[in-house]
């Protein structure tokens, strides 16, 4: 874990002037309900919305002057591709992102407008692997993995490494008693365990999961790695089929727990983001206040909640808000 924890200090250093310093905000509603003192690290800030910038840009910028002159290829249902597009426009490097069709449609046109070439499928029919496969049938451009990447994970690991030194600074002058992050193939829950046991060994890290897409939380409280292609969650986020070979034993080491939250519970979260704190949160984004509020995790002491991106379709969120 040492050496992982260096990478994710190292990765800090290189995000420094890149990536925003996204803000941590507090709700004193939210505190008298639960009881406890509750430290969102708002991601939704982050350049593409979401904390996927971070993982991209510390595994691209990495690459050889011949790889980025080849060009890059990825998959993703939204966060990931936007991050891949946008450090390939910044460093000058071509791009080609898979998605599947039921992807947020502002997700696939942040990604366009990146530049990037973009090739829809349908994940009924195939995979989005079989899809990259095809695309790259010559093997020349590198792929990007969305989490089962070393540098992927360090860069993502940068927001618990960020977001317990700005909680513990002059300013606020806290120490973490938990952390909450969401989970879809692991990338950033695997970062941030990694990351906060390193600054704060007695600091409980707790995954959160939707009930629909719970392959890991299965995963980790059965030592086999499980699946669930294409769940129906609206948490879109983390529609990953499983865990990474990388990942999985990753979360498995560092995380305390793994707890999974209804879609009612998510969409309530939304709305709380929405109308108490004036945020615009993803569903996805919105799992550790989920857990919160439905009683899934108890709130105790001061808890960190990672608010992973702010990137929802305007007729989702819509909907969401609409079943008050």
């Amino acid at each position: 874990m040492t050496d992982f924890f260096d990478k994710i200090a190292a990765a800090s250093e290189r995000l420094q002037s890149v990536a925003n310093k996204t803000p941590v905000f507090q709700s004193s509603t939210l505190n008298k309900m639960l009881n406890a003192n509750i430290y969102f690290k708002c991601e939704n800030f982050q350049k593409v919305g979401a904390f996927k910038f971070r993982g991209a840009y510390n595994a691209i910028s990495q690459l050889s002057d011949e790889q980025k002159q080849i060009g890059i290829i990825a998959y993703s249902s939204g966060n990931h591709a936007q991050a891949v597009a946008l450090v390939g426009k910044m460093l000058g490097i071509s791009t080609t992102i898979v998605m599947p069709n039921n992807a947020p449609k502002i997700k696939q046109q942040a990604t366009e407008g990146y530049g990037a070439k973009v090739v829809v499928f349908d994940p009924k029919k195939t995979t989005r692997e079989q899809v990259a496969e095809k695309e790259n049938k010559d093997n020349q451009l590198t792929l990007i993995k969305p989490f089962d990447n070393e540098n992927v994970i360090a860069g993502q690991g940068t927001v618990a490494f960020d977001f317990i030194d700005e909680v513990g600074g002059s300013d606020i002058n806290v120490t973490l008693d938990m952390m909450l992050a969401p989970c879809g193939g692991g990338g950033l829950l695997s970062g941030t365990a990694i990351a906060t046991k390193g600054k704060l060994p007695n600091c409980k890290v707790i995954g959160i999961e939707p009930e629909l897409a719970d392959d890991a939380t299965k995963s980790f409280y059965t030592g086999v790695l499980h699946s669930n292609p294409n769940p129906p969650t609206i948490a879109d986020g983390t529609r990953t089929t499983c865990m990474g070979d990388i990942t999985f034993p990753l979360v498995r080491e560092n995380v305390d727990e793994m707890k999974t939250v209804s879609e009612e519970a998510i969409k309530e979260a939304v709305r709380f983001f929405y109308y108490r704190m004036k945020m615009v949160v993803e569903p996805s984004g919105a799992l550790g206040l989920a857990a919160l509020m439905s009683g899934a995790v108890e709130a105790k002491g001061n808890v960190g909640v990672i608010v992973s991106g702010g990137n929802i379709d305007g007729e989702v969120m819509g909907e969401i808000l609409g079943g008050r």
